[in-house]
């Protein structure tokens, strides 16, 4: 099986590499499941590109930017609809001033794919959309962790 690990990165510390590499390891040593990394995505397709200063592109050549993101986006609605079983998303307050995990969730969420959201924010503050298209919703990654040893722990679901 294959999670897609969705979340905040243009706005969270250390584009959300953190999380997903201790999910990542949890998941590989725990359920033998493998993921999509959208961060690690991201940092080859920035290399493959000589991307490094992408970010400034926004406003020194938005053409160049929008494009550049454009083959970001496509990779990872790809991962998200024809590579992973499943998606995890980190919704915190990273996620607000961006626009990926919104459409992540959402393109899964029509594409059937569960959802296992870790809402970090009070209820009140949680999209209706996002909190619909969830098939779970936990608070935290220890919860998270034993909702997904219960549902994918048997053999049939090793990759």
């Amino acid at each position: 099986m294959i999670a897609y690990l969705s979340g905040g990165m243009e706005n969270a510390n250390n584009n959300g590499a953190d999380w997903r590499r201790e999910i990542t390891v949890w998941l590989r040593d725990n359920l033998g499941h493998s993921v999509v990394d959208p961060v690690i995505e991201s940092n080859k397709l920035i290399t493959e590109n000589d991307a490094k200063d992408f970010r400034k592109w926004k406003e020194s050549d938005p053409d160049r930017f929008r494009n550049f993101i454009r083959l970001a986006i496509k990779i990872d609605l790809d991962g998200v609809v024809n590579k992973a079983d499943y998606v995890i998303c980190l919704w915190d307050e990273s996620v607000l001033k961006g626009g990926g995990s919104h459409g992540e969730i959402t393109l899964a969420y029509y594409n059937h794919k569960p959802i296992f959201l870790v809402n970090q924010l009070p209820l009140s503050d949680l999209s209706g959309w996002i909190m619909s298209c969830a098939t779970e919703i936990v608070t935290n990654f220890d919860r998270l962790k034993k909702i997904l040893h219960n549902k994918y722990s048997n053999a049939k679901n090793r990759s």
